[in-house]
């Protein structure tokens, strides 16, 4: 049984995706930012699932996967407690152009950091400390994520909304944008933020899965508010996520409307489930995802952006991925 196990994981090479075929006969092929990545998490992944792989080195990984991919920049995601120490090594190593050139083969390393609602309970003011300390650092460009998960509750929900509260706090102190986790905790999570978050403050709502409803009355509220788009809009158990993207592009508009969206993969889950269309030799489901699958989740939100659209079809994956890219120059100046 274990063998079957093993063998039913796709050899690493599945990994090096092909350009994507609506971006591969585009004359400027449009650069890829991943607004939300778990990089230490995502290569922690690849070396458990591929022990003998050929990729030693985080700088290893990035170079072998997103290498000619046209990916210009990532954001780094550090949400534990207590703080990762390494997070220094890889924000220092971005800091100079031969460091960018030579480690990140010209991607752009970005980073931001708080504590995950899962961690509320370990939040300390040693943790605090840490956070503050990071956000001095130049490659840092917000706090997060942090919020509430009234799914898992994995800290009590008193502890959470304390320790949000908090971290809000310094974050508005401090003028970073903000990196927001919430799943299940619409009420409270909006509560919350328009009670300790100035209207115009730069809110990333990551990985989105509430409801339109509620996405329709922040975008409302908050005008420099983004909606996080993963994987997780192709998957066939949400909903949520495609609906939010139709009532943004309101289908038919002209001009049409713009979309409030950051393209991120949250890696080193939810692998698109679009991708398998251009894999057709891979047997089985990629172990984990990366910044290299993103045009598959734009693809996905141009489809469902043009439903009910003019025949013309307004929006194609170099649009999406390029309206994305100034909304996170927008939110995180990158």
């Amino acid at each position: 049984m274990g063998k079957n196990k093993k063998s039913s994981v796709p050899g690493e090479e599945h990994l090096h995706l092909p350009v994507h075929a609506a971006l591969a006969s585009s004359e400027t092929r449009p650069p890829i930012v991943d607004t939300h990545t778990h990089l230490v998490s995502t290569f922690s992944a690849y070396r458990g699932k591929y022990k003998q792989g050929k990729y030693e080195t985080i700088y290893d990984f990035v170079r072998g996967l997103y290498r000619d991919r046209n990916v210009e920049a990532i954001v780094d995601v550090w949400c534990e407690a207590p703080v990762q120490r390494s997070w220094r090594e890889l924000a220092d190593s971005a800091l100079s152009e031969e460091g960018r050139r030579d480690k990140w083969c010209g991607v752009q390393y970005w980073f931001v950091m708080g504590v995950h609602p899962h961690e509320a309970s370990q939040y300390t003011d040693e943790v605090e400390k840490d956070i503050l300390e990071a956000m001095a650092h130049p490659r840092c460009v917000g706090w997060g994520e942090t919020g509430l998960d009234y799914h898992y509750d994995n800290s009590p929900r008193d502890i959470q909304q304390t320790v949000f509260i908090r971290q809000l706090q310094q974050a508005v102190r401090l003028g970073k944008p903000l990196t927001i986790h919430t799943r299940e905790a619409e009420e409270d999570t909006e509560r919350i933020l328009k009670e300790h978050v100035p209207k115009e403050h730069k809110i990333h709502i990551h990985c989105y899965t509430d409801s339109p409803e509620w996405a329709a009355r922040m975008l409302d509220h908050f005008p420099n508010l983004f909606i996080g788009i993963t994987g997780v809009i192709t998957y066939s158990t949400n909903l949520n996520t495609s609906s939010v993207v139709r009532q943004m592009s309101r289908p038919g508009s002209q001009p049409p409307a713009p979309l409030r969206i950051l393209l991120e993969t949250d890696a080193p889950f939810m692998v698109p489930a679009n991708l398998y269309g251009a894999l057709t030799d891979v047997k089985g489901r990629l172990p984990l995802c990366h910044t290299g699958m993103i045009p598959w989740t734009a693809e996905f939100v141009a489809a469902v952006a043009n439903e009910g659209g003019e025949s013309a079809q307004a929006w194609s994956v170099e649009r999406v991925v390029l309206e994305a890219r100034d909304n996170a120059r927008r939110m995180y100046g990158v």
